[in-house]
Order: structure tokens, then C-alpha cells, then sequence
């Protein structure tokens, strides 16, 4: 039931939504991966940037394509942990390790190992709108967990306007996104973060977007 709902959600509601009254501009779609396992590593400047990037994928891959939030904002009350977990299809984790816990990656691995295509953002939070930030290292030990895995670097360019951080009111702006050629794990932590940064950069740089201020 919830994968229907789900479906019919982004079908009826998200879909048109992104495509109608904001509008994307994808470069390089058909670099995406068309099954899993994948990662998605992407900037982070709204919450729109989860539904932007599920909507470049088939509807039939939904079910298996999970984005990664943090457990303390996204299950803080039951009606938004049913609708984070059941339709986004969220992988929760925790933001702030502190002491002895378990893997904050347990969610991710096990959705890797399942053949799901996760989402991840490794600047932790959204950012200041447009402007990217500096990556955790998360990712490259996601990487290191598994070293075929393929990393598929993608950069959101406008969402940051229309609904950045501690804004509610939607402001329509055009959406460009750039797709880059996937990564694998080099065999070393900072020659991984140094290579998806590098690529990030030059797709944040090839749409020669204005400074927005």
C-alpha cells in the first residue's frame, strides 16, 4: 500500500510540481546508473533537492532508489517519520556520533548490499544558498566499504533559491542540473574526497552561474 502511495505521489503530485512551476534542465541524464547498487553524491541547499533528484529516475525504480536523512530531524514526531520513511523512503542515520554506537552507516550498507541507488549529501546539512561546501568524509568510507561501488556526482544549481534553508515560502526558480561520470574507490580516503570534489566543482563551474548574493 505505502508503494503505491508512494508512486502515485510522485506521479501525480511531485513530477508535475517540479517540471510545471519550477522547470529542470538536466545535462547528462543518461550517465545516471539504470539499476543499483549506486550512490548519488549531490550538494545540498533544500529539501527540494531529494524530490529533484528521485524524479530523474523511472517510477519503476522508486521503490529502490533511498535517500539518506538524519534520524533527529526527519523522525522527530510520527506523521513526518511515517512520511519520510514509507513515501520519501528515507535511509535515516545519525547526524552527531557520540561514544559508543553502532555503524552510522548499518542503513547504507544494507541498501547497497540490497542493489538500491541511495542518495547521499556529504556536506551534512543544507548549506547557505548556491555555495557549495566542504564534504565529510562519510562517503569515502562508504567508498572503501565497497571499492566497485560507482559514486555519481551530481550538482543542483536554483533550488537554493526557491526554498532554501529556514524559508517556507516557495519562490518559483529554474532548476539546472549537471551529471558527471561516475568514481570508484582509489585506495586512499583523501584521494577520493580530492577526485569527488574536484569533479563537484567543475560541474558546479559549467553552468557559469552569477555569485547569488
Amino acid at each position: 500500500m505505502n508503494e503505491l502511495l508512494r508512486l502515485l505521489f510522485f506521479a501525480a503530485v511531485v513530477r508535475p510540481f517540479l517540471l510545471v512551476v519550477l522547470g529542470l534542465n538536466v545535462r547528462r541524464r543518461e550517465q545516471l546508473p539504470e539499476r543499483g547498487p549506486a550512490v548519488i553524491v549531490d550538494n545540498h541547499n533544500s529539501h527540494l533537492d531529494v524530490l529533484a533528484l528521485m524524479t530523474l529516475f523511472p517510477l519503476k525504480l522508486l521503490p529502490n532508489v533511498r535517500p539518506v536523512a538524519a534520524r533527529d530531524y526527519f523522525l522527530r514526531n510520527r506523521l513526518l517519520a511515517w512520511f519520510s520513511l514509507e513515501i520519501i523512503g528515507i535511509i535515516p542515520i545519525e547526524r552527531h556520533v557520540k561514544g559508543v554506537h553502532e555503524d552510522p552507516l548499518t542503513g547504507v550498507t544494507k541498501a547497497v548490499e540490497r542493489g538500491d541507488i541511495v542518495i547521499v549529501f556529504p556536506e551534512g546539512s543544507r548549506g547557505e544558498p548556491e555555495r557549495l561546501g566542504e564534504f565529510k568524509t562519510g562517503v569515502a568510507h562508504l567508498s572503501r566499504r565497497f571499492p566497485t561501488l560507482p559514486f555519481y556526482p551530481v550538482f543542483l544549481h536554483g533550488l537554493g533559491k526557491a526554498l532554501p534553508r529556514g524559508e517556507a515560502l516557495l519562490v518559483p526558480f529554474f532548476c539546472d542540473v549537471f551529471v558527471g561520470q561516475s568514481l570508484k574507490w582509489t585506495g586512499g580516503k583523501a584521494g577520493f574526497m580530492e577526485d569527488l570534489t574536484c569533479r563537484m566543482t567543475a560541474l558546479a563551474a559549467e553552468g557559469h552561474f552569477p555569485a547569488w548574493e
